[in-house]
């Protein structure tokens, strides 16, 4: 029988989703959406590995 983990992990799909919202309205706001978007998916995803990656180190 598997023994259930014992932490909870961290999760980075906020920071993720959050970036490219971001990234959205700032890149809206200077008439390049797209671009926006495009930066703000790139940071989030980077920061959500960087979250899974301390996660691992920790556990």
């Amino acid at each position: 029988m598997a023994t259930p983990p014992s932490r909870t992990p961290m999760a980075g799909g906020f920071l993720l989703s959050i970036s490219i919202v971001i990234g959205a309205i700032v890149g809206a706001v200077k008439g390049q959406a797209s671009l926006g978007f495009m930066i703000g998916a790139a940071v989030g995803v980077a920061l959500a590995i960087l979250v899974w990656l301390v996660d691992r180190m920790r556990g």
